[in-house]
């Protein structure tokens, strides 16, 4: 049997049991975090020009552009979501995927079930299943045949799964569904870490967005007939089948997704915990710096990681300049990063400083842990942290408080605490079972700053 047919049959038994209780929790948090990155990202360039974009292309029907007080078509408001949701690269994300699963399944999710009258169990055994799929393909991709590892690759299946538990799809549909998204991913060589242009200072990022949105083309396609290469993942010179089958069933994927407590990419964020973590335990500040020496793992050093950012999204993809906003106006100033922080010597005087270089037992550890070691120098002594991984893994977990909180730090810009304190309660009802105070919630508007 086609590895797409057995992983189409799983969908189908999680759309058929209620949700266990340990992933009814973790996807609450997974929701609320996924709209909280939404609402900071609304105003963003690309979420204003996915907007703009979409009101020429995709306009007319019922589908809900968050927070926006419009509506759209189904494909036009997923790009609209999914941008607005991935602008600021504070959406969580998968250490075994390399990428960030929330921005294309969440938004599927709740843009969808918000036209097709879900109720709260479906929405979570939808998201359950995004991630299962999402995160399995991610991971047994092969880099000798795949190389390319940016989150637009694989997200389309995902969401093309989480489509089909709404919309309750057969196995043969979802199986051809997940060959035809995977088919039609947007190959994104050239972007991100993995990509052969420098440039990664740019709003296609990832390729969520437009993924998310091809799989939910996918399943439709496959709905009325359309078919895909069905041995999609049957080559084991591109995906490791073992890794696709791994405990299926038994182990679910979105139970080890990590949560980000700052605004940038998930590779910065091990050496900013040991920087304030040496900044709160020896009282250090910038003035008294002379160099910060980071040792980390390989693929955080081929970020652009440019000391002289001109975007908020170079911005975010600079390690040194991140750690010269941790250490110059605070860890804050991360949750969101704002504009503020663009043309500020004193910012790029710091992260001229940073030294980046290679730690090769981080190295071998890597996906499966994202290690760093700092050692500042400055004019009193030398100060050195120890190796260790990011706040908001499985291991250092962002529980619900801690959610609740990266929440309303992260949109106290942009709501009003009534407006908060409303989104989190809706959260809460859809752990009940409830989705309707969660999709009137995100449904309303206009709540943040008009195009």
């Amino acid at each position: 049997m086609y590895l797409t047919r057995i992983l189409a049959e799983h969908v189908c038994t999680i759309a058929a049991r209620p949700p266990l209780s340990k992933t009814r929790d973790i996807t609450i948090r997974c929701a609320l975090d996924l709209v909280g990155a939404a609402i900071a990202g609304h105003s963003s360039t690309s979420a204003v020009a996915a907007r703009q974009s979409v009101a020429a292309l995709f306009d007319g029907g019922e589908a809900p552009i968050w927070f926006a007080g419009r509506r759209s078509s189904l494909i036009g408001a997923i790009i609209c979501n999914a941008t607005a949701a991935s602008a600021l690269d504070v959406d969580d994300g998968h250490r075994s995927a390399r990428g960030h699963p929330g921005a294309a399944v969440i938004t599927t999710a709740l843009t969808l079930g918000s036209t097709c009258h879900a109720d709260g169990n479906d929405i979570i055994a939808a998201i359950v299943a995004g991630y299962d799929m999402g995160v399995r393909v991610a991971a047994a991709q092969n880099p000798a045949g795949i190389p390319t590892r940016q989150s637009g690759r694989w997200a389309g299946i995902a969401s093309a799964a989480t489509a089909a538990v709404l919309l309750k799809a057969a196995p043969p549909v979802i199986s051809q569904a997940m060959s035809i998204a995977g088919v039609l991913a947007p190959n994104q060589q050239a972007n991100g870490s993995s990509g052969y242009s420098r440039l990664t200072g740019n709003h296609v990022k990832e390729g969520i967005a437009w993924s998310a949105a091809t799989g939910l083309m996918a399943l439709e396609l496959a709905i009325h007939g359309h078919t895909g290469p069905e041995d999609l993942f049957d080559h084991p010179d591109f995906y490791d089948r073992l890794r696709l089958l791994s405990d299926l069933g038994q182990r679910w994927e979105i139970l080890t997704t990590y949560f980000k407590p700052y605004a940038c990419c998930r590779y910065i964020h091990p050496a900013l915990d040991r920087l304030l973590e040496l900044v709160d335990r020896y009282c250090l500040n910038a003035e008294t710096i002379v160099s910060i020496d980071v040792q980390t793992f390989g693929w955080a050093l081929k970020l652009a990681n440019r000391t002289n950012p001109d975007t908020l999204v170079d911005v975010q993809y600079s390690l040194p300049y991140c750690l010269a906003i941790a250490l110059v106006d605070g860890a804050a100033a991360l949750l969101p990063i704002t504009a503020n922080c663009l043309d500020r010597p004193d910012l790029i005087a710091v992260a001229n400083k940073v030294k980046l270089s290679l730690h090769h037992d981080s190295d071998r550890l890597f996906p499966e842990e994202t290690l760093a070691r700092v050692v500042v120098h400055t004019r009193r002594g030398r100060f050195a942290s120890d190796l260790g991984g990011p706040l908001g893994d499985p291991r250092t977990p962002l529980l619900w408080h801690g959610i609740e909180e990266k929440f309303r730090r992260l949109t106290a810009g942009e709501l009003t605490s009534t407006g908060q304190q409303a989104l989190i309660d809706a959260a809460l009802a859809l752990a009940d079972g409830n989705a309707k105070p969660l999709l009137a919630e995100i449904s309303r508007g206009p709540v943040l700053p008009a195009d």
